[in-house]
């Protein structure tokens, strides 16, 4: 039988090590990835997958089904985990490149076609909906959510202070959830 990941995650907090695992198999391809493209290094991005899924079992943060894919948390914690363990190494993140994303001569996921469609059409919204945005803020996301740039170097970075970049990067975010809200788009929220 298979588990949909809100039920994986409901029986990870109950304390099922086999919910754990298979979530485990179900992601880490996918957050070694991620991890990879940001650390630029196999031995940083096996940590970080091992830091995500730690963190995950030891409940630290929670998951909210109302507020997006579980996979998205997974991906958030792993940006963020990919950041710490970067800045604790003193190394430079991997800049994110769009074209990155989907390499026809490698598959990183090996995922069905299903999944494989579902990503380009989560990406395409996505891309959509960042290009609604202004110019200032598409550029604070990019740095934010794409080149792993904590908001204190955008702030140098843009030569802005540091109150108007999180200003920013809170009405970007509040315009892309608008802009990317499912009801809107005809969808769901489950997975």
């Amino acid at each position: 039988m298979t588990r949909t990941d809100s039920e994986l995650y409901e029986g990870l907090r109950a304390g099922d090590k086999a919910c754990l695992e298979m979530l485990y198999r179900k992601y880490e391809k996918l957050l070694y990835s991620y991890a990879y493209k940001m650390t630029s290094s196999h031995e940083r991005s096996e940590e970080v997958v091992q830091d995500v899924f730690m963190k995950v079992w030891q409940k630290k943060g929670a998951y909210d089904e109302a507020k997006g894919k579980l996979s998205t948390w997974l991906i958030t914690i792993t940006r963020n985990s990919a950041i710490d363990i970067s800045r604790r190494k003193k190394i430079d993140t991997y800049e994110y490149d769009e074209r990155d994303d989907v390499n026809p001569d490698r598959d990183h996921f090996n995922s069905p076609v299903e999944k494989q469609a579902e990503h380009h059409e989560d990406r395409e919204i996505i891309n959509e909906a960042i290009q609604k945005l202004n110019e200032e803020q598409q550029r604070i996301v990019t740095l934010f959510y794409f080149k792993a740039y904590s908001q204190s170097q955008i702030a140098e970075a843009l030569d802005v202070p540091l109150g108007t970049v999180k200003s920013r990067l809170r009405l970007a975010l509040g315009h892309l959830r608008e802009n990317m809200d499912p009801a809107r788009k005809g969808g769901t929220q489950n997975e």
